[in-house]
């Protein structure tokens, strides 16, 4: 388990990382990132992690880095039935509720296209 963990927390850095530099991919792209933390999420909560705590920190520090970038949308991005049948909200899982301050013109696209 700590070895998927790792990879997944990686990966959500590395997501941090794209969206600070400003996010150039587009929404499907963007969900899957999302959901990698949303995995995050779930794997800590189910799981008894060895070294819990250190993968804790390294969660806290990307998600403080990423509410930084990234704005309040008002609704999930995966959209309204989505949110209900899973049981998200803005203030748990905030990601799916959130969209880049700098986002790439594919992005933007998406978003302003309400594909979802």
């Amino acid at each position: 388990m700590s070895l998927r963990l790792e990879g997944l927390i990686g990966a959500w850095e590395k997501t941090v990382e794209s969206v600070e530099r400003g996010y150039e991919l587009g929404l499907d792209d963007y969900l899957n990132d999302l959901d990698v933390r949303q995995l995050i999420a779930e794997t800590l909560a189910i799981d008894r992690v060895e070294n819990a705590q250190k993968y804790l920190e390294r969660v806290r520090r990307a998600d403080e880095r990423m509410r930084n970038r990234v704005r309040l949308t008002g609704h999930c991005l995966w959209g309204n039935a989505a949110a209900t049948r899973h049981g998200w909200s803005a203030e748990k899982n905030w990601w799916y509720f959130s969209v880049p301050k700098t986002a790439g013109p594919e992005l933007l696209v998406d978003l302003n296209s309400d594909r979802r």
